[in-house]
């Protein structure tokens, strides 16, 4: 199977982080899927490059993120990987429930190794998850482009991007960091 064909992933997750001050404007709650097929030189979450790492997803895991999520001081949910975009079995439904219970009052945002241009013209499913996110961080992690203390990424490859404006106006939009 090719990376591009994964989309279901095995359903694990390797960790849950309740309140995340690095994820993400805010303080968010992160999710850590587990499994990604890009394999990034020195990543730097590498035992979740394993498809069966970690504990299985199951209903109670994800109203636990949720109610993770509930407090005002939370700003939104952050979905990291593993990847996210090989994992829909687990993301899109967080992402869709994310919506159904906060609405638009909570952002999402979602870290992957594809670049935003495949994803918005990629598989219905694809699609559909891009579309109820705020911010993407898009493309792989380069090693030999590892910059530190680079904001929210890892390599200067990576970009930031506003997905709804990027949707709306139909090209591709940065997300400016506040």
């Amino acid at each position: 199977m090719k990376i591009l064909e994964i989309t279901k992933g095995q359903g694990y997750i390797a960790k849950i982080e309740a309140q995340s001050f690095v994820d993400g404007e805010g303080v968010r709650c992160s999710m850590y899927v587990s499994g990604c097929p890009f394999a990034c030189k020195n990543c730097y979450n590498k035992a979740a490059q394993n498809f069966r790492y970690g504990e299985r997803f199951n209903e109670t895991i994800l109203e636990e993120i949720m109610d993770y999520c509930e407090p005002d001081y939370i700003s939104g949910l952050s979905i990291l990987g593993g990847e996210p975009f090989c994992n829909l079995d687990i993301t899109l439904k967080c992402a869709q429930v994310l919506r159904q219970r906060f609405g638009n009052s909570k952002s999402l945002w979602v870290w992957t190794g594809f670049l935003y241009e495949y994803l918005v013209q990629d598989t219905a499913e694809r699609r559909a998850l891009l579309e109820l996110i705020d911010v993407l961080v898009d493309g792989p992690f380069i090693n030999h482009l590892f910059q530190p203390n680079l904001p929210y990424k890892g390599s200067l490859n990576q970009r930031i991007i506003d997905v709804p404006t990027s949707l709306s106006t139909g090209k591709r939009c940065e997300y400016i960091t506040t």
